[in-house]
């Protein structure tokens, strides 16, 4: 599993959370939402409709922001991950899911929906995460999140900015470029280019470097439908080694 610290990723914030109530009169119940940004989201939800929450939550608080599921590349796919965790019976991708149990919790019946959500196309090829905001609430999933998937504990990281392009050199000096220099694609054998960000194996004793398009296309040669590769097995020269 990955690693609940460190700084998050440039880039836009994309999350569908899982809201719990704390009133006495409503405890229990839950809800599911999308945000770009949960420390917002969770204040207007408590503080009622008029200041942005939603209608199921107003007047209902305190709510508690227990878990969140984020690394959706666009605000469309979580918009849609949310969807179906909100309607589970109507989503043909859940077809496999049972209804609510008689006597189960809302809590647990989100838990277990969410479980096989994580395990059903396309999701299980998204770079999830998967974050317990609150560790008094975890509880294992059954089925278990894909290896991919790393397991979070605590508040979100600070999203670091987004880097700079530098300037496009000037074209003497890019003329003057040294060619020794110069790294190749171990699988195409074209130039890396230095902003297209060449993969490396992690294995000290191999040598591969390649583009991403490259290094995906090798392990889809056994998956041929699929767009994303989830594992595979180094190609380099470094023996049994994994990506």
């Amino acid at each position: 599993m990955g690693p609940a610290g460190g700084e998050a990723r440039p880039g836009r914030f994309f999350g569908v959370y899982l809201l719990y109530c704390l009133n006495p009169r409503h405890r229990g119940r839950v809800y599911v939402g999308f945000t770009i940004n949960p420390a917002r989201r969770v204040q207007q939800h408590n503080a009622g409709r008029k200041k942005g929450g939603a209608w199921r939550t107003s007047g209902r608080g305190p709510w508690e922001m227990v878990l969140i599921v984020h690394g959706f590349p666009s605000a469309v796919a979580a918009l849609r991950f949310e969807w179906a965790w909100q309607h589970p019976q109507a989503s043909r991708r859940l077809a496999h899911v049972g209804p609510r149990l008689r006597g189960e919790a809302s809590f647990a019946f989100h838990l277990r929906v969410l479980a096989h959500m994580l395990r059903a196309p396309p999701w299980a090829r998204l770079p999830l995460t998967l974050r317990w905001l609150r560790a008094d609430f975890r509880q294992d999933l059954c089925p278990p999140p894909p290896p991919h998937v790393p397991l979070a504990f605590g508040p979100l990281p600070p999203r670091a900015p987004a880097p700079r392009r530098r300037a496009s050199p000037l074209v003497d000096t890019e003329k003057e470029r040294d060619h020794d220099t110069e790294a190749f694609c171990t699988l195409c054998a074209r130039v890396l280019q230095d902003e297209e960000g060449p993969l490396c194996c992690p294995h000290a004793g191999c040598s591969l470097r390649a583009h991403v398009i490259c290094l995906a296309e090798e392990f889809l040669q056994e998956e041929p439908g699929q767009l994303l590769p989830l594992e595979g097995q180094c190609p380099g020269a470094w023996p049994g080694g994994g990506l």
